[in-house]
C-alpha cells in the first residue's frame, strides 16, 4: 500500500511540474513570436482610463 501511495505522489508531483514548466515555455514562445511590437498598450491604454481619478491616501 506503500507503493502505491509513493507512485501517486510522484506522478501527481510530475503532472504539477510539468504542467507549471510548460505554461512558462507557452508564455514566453508566444511572447517571442507575438504580432504585437506595441508592448506599453496596455500601459498607455489604463493611463488614459485612470485620468482625472483621485488620488487617495497621502500629502496633496
Amino acid at each position: 500500500m506503500a507503493e502505491y501511495f509513493f507512485d501517486f505522489m510522484l506522478v501527481s508531483i510530475l503532472i504539477i511540474g510539468l504542467t507549471a514548466f510548460l505554461a512558462d515555455i507557452t508564455n514566453k514562445i508566444g511572447k517571442l513570436f507575438s504580432l504585437s511590437k506595441n508592448n506599453s498598450h496596455t500601459f498607455n491604454q489604463s493611463q488614459r482610463i485612470q485620468k482625472g481619478w483621485n488620488n487617495i491616501g497621502g500629502k496633496k
